[in-house]
């Protein structure tokens, strides 16, 4: 049995036609925060992904690969770079058409613009509506995989799990619950929010591409009841993930403190409720004490990095270089909408900014590992998504590395890969997404 890259061709016959994939390619086979990134990366110039069934079959050399395939529809990308599709770890898709609205601070922009909103998401129509718009408008820049947040309505669940259905895509979601510090019409209670998350769980976890998470908002709009219920849960299902938002900004800190006065910080308002685990997923994560540091370390908890959201709305600088030396898991993330855009590449483009800012900037490869890799394990699907290899799931971007005068200009002048790609991550946009597959389709 010929072998490509490290991963195995299978010489059995398939009746369907496979789809053979021909440009530049580009593979992760290590961490590059933890090996150098010549160590990390495999590339391929001339190279070729064969799609089968869904799956990726095989990646190598083109020439090597269209004589093993003879029979596969060939797709020629030329030098357009052939990756895995984008995952972005945190999103609010109800926030779609509320997106880039004035800034205020967090509690005054959830306020203004976001609950109003998400009122709005009691209507299966519109839910259904600005779901297939988000879906769509993520596509467009090369995203495959979403982590979403919903609203506290079921409908708004159903409705984004429906969409994603119809698209084949692989979409983590659940029902945000919040029983205090809302709206009226925004809050359910602990036993509703215990009854109607577990129902939608039962009803779509494991569906198709779909997985469920149960979503508390974040301590200030839930009371202990609601968290200690949302611990339930989880432990009766611990194969699903747990989301949130932890330590966005100082005075949210602050509020969190105020609100539970025997906790020892605000980690521990989820920790004492059993909402601190391995499959724990906590959006932000700027303002962490040691002991939260510690903790998140030692229980393999995933903590999701969003530049744009935390420029945008002025709550700090990620911590990126001391986190993950430190070992921790850590996505990458829009945070549709306190995220000024649906692109990875202007998130990735915002990582390397605070990474400036805070003295460590990031090298190209590390941004495209954890807007695909480091995001894809963060989710617990890294044995499903985010990298170009044989026997992962058919989610896939081509860049164009030229899309635009600007970005051409300066790649042609490039003396590596490296400073071919880097070009299309600062000034790159929905022009640059040349095609994007999911489950083994264009979409």
């Amino acid at each position: 049995m010929p072998c490509l890259k490290g991963y195995p061709v299978s010489d059995t016959p398939d009746t369907r036609q496979p789809t053979l994939l021909l440009g530049q390619t580009l593979s992760f086979t290590a961490n590059p925060f933890e090996v150098p990134f010549e160590d990390a990366v495999s590339h391929e110039t001339v190279g070729a992904v064969l799609i089968r069934d869904g799956q990726i079959a095989a990646v190598g050399q083109a020439e090597t690969l269209r004589a093993l395939n003879p029979t596969a529809k060939v797709i020629d990308y030329g030098k357009g770079l052939i990756m895995a599709g984008f995952v972005d770890a945190h999103v609010h898709y109800p926030q779609t058409a509320m997106i880039a609205s004035w800034g205020k601070r967090l509690i005054d922009w959830l306020n203004s613009y976001t609950f109003p909103e998400e009122m709005r998401f009691a209507s299966k129509t519109y839910a259904a509506d600005i779901a297939g718009r988000y879906l769509d408008l993520t596509k467009a820049h090369g995203t495959t995989t979403v982590a979403s947040y919903c609203t506290i309505h079921p409908v708004s669940v159903d409705a984004l799990f429906e969409e994603a259905q119809k698209r084949g895509q692989r979409v983590v979601a659940g029902k945000t619950c919040m029983d205090r510090n809302a709206p009226e019409g925004l809050m359910d209670t602990a036993q509703t929010a215990y009854d109607q998350s577990k129902q939608l769980l039962q009803a779509w976890h494991g569906v198709d591409r779909i997985s469920y998470a149960i979503t508390p908002r974040f301590s200030p709009t839930s009371t202990p009841e609601q968290l200690d219920a949302m611990g339930a849960l989880w432990a009766e299902h611990p194969d699903c993930l747990m989301q949130t938002h932890l330590s966005e900004q100082t005075d949210e800190i602050d509020w969190v403190l105020g609100m539970f006065p025997d906790a020892r910080d605000y980690l521990d308002t989820y920790e004492k409720f059993g909402l601190l685990g391995e499959r724990g997923l906590y959006g932000h994560a700027i303002h962490l004490t040691d002991r939260e540091r510690a903790r998140l370390k030692e229980t393999g908890a995933g903590l999701v990095h969003c530049p744009t959201s935390n420029t945008f709305i002025g709550s700090g600088l990620f911590d990126m270089q001391g986190l993950m030396a430190e070992g921790h898991n850590v996505g990458l993330a829009t945070d549709t909408g306190g995220g000024s855009s649906f692109s990875m590449l202007r998130t990735m483009a915002a990582a390397y900014e605070v990474g400036q800012l805070r003295h460590n900037p990031l090298h190209a490869s590390q941004l495209l590992w954890l807007a695909t890799q480091g995001s894809a394990r963060s989710l617990h699907l890294d044995d499903k998504i985010g990298n170009l290899a044989a026997g992962m799931e058919a989610d896939l971007v081509v860049l164009d590395l030229a899309s635009t005068d600007a970005i051409s200009q300066r790649s042609s002048r490039a003396e590596d890969l490296w400073e071919s790609i880097f070009p299309t991550i600062m000034m790159g946009d929905d022009r640059a997404i040349r095609a994007v597959w999911i489950n083994g389709k264009a979409a």
